[in-house]
């Protein structure tokens, strides 16, 4: 099920606005298809990066896939569990698997993402 509380990317990124801040991780369906998550690779907190640009990467025992930026921002907090059991996200993608929090975020970026209906559309498309 993917929550309706948050806003998606093309490449399966998600957001979730918090007031002046945002929690970033990736969905369901990009974590069933990387499968099992061995590593990844944070940005540095206070690092500032555009909407759209590579942020980070997530590799699997399938494949190594970049991370990038849902909304433009400045990382402020990591998910340093990640370091220890990048699995988490492999069993909760939405909640204890979130990446990173951003800070600095235009709100105008997060609206144009896709919303959960939007994104399961997409995803259904994807696999007629």
């Amino acid at each position: 099920m993917t929550p309706d509380d948050r806003q998606y990317t093309q490449s399966h990124e998600w957001v979730r606005v918090e007031g002046e801040e945002a929690l970033v991780g990736i969905t369901d369906h990009a974590q069933d298809a990387l499968g099992d998550i061995t590593f990844v690779e944070l940005p540095e907190p206070g690092q500032t990066f555009e909407q759209g640009e590579e942020c980070g990467v997530i590799e699997s025992v399938k494949a190594a896939s970049d991370l990038f930026m849902p909304i433009g921002g400045q990382v402020t907090e990591v998910n340093r569990h990640l370091e220890d059991e990048p699995e988490i996200i492999n069993r909760d993608p939405y909640d204890d698997g979130w990446i990173f929090k951003i800070k600095g975020i235009d709100a105008d970026e997060a609206e144009a993402l896709m919303d959960a209906q939007q994104y399961g559309e997409r995803l259904d498309r994807d696999e007629a």
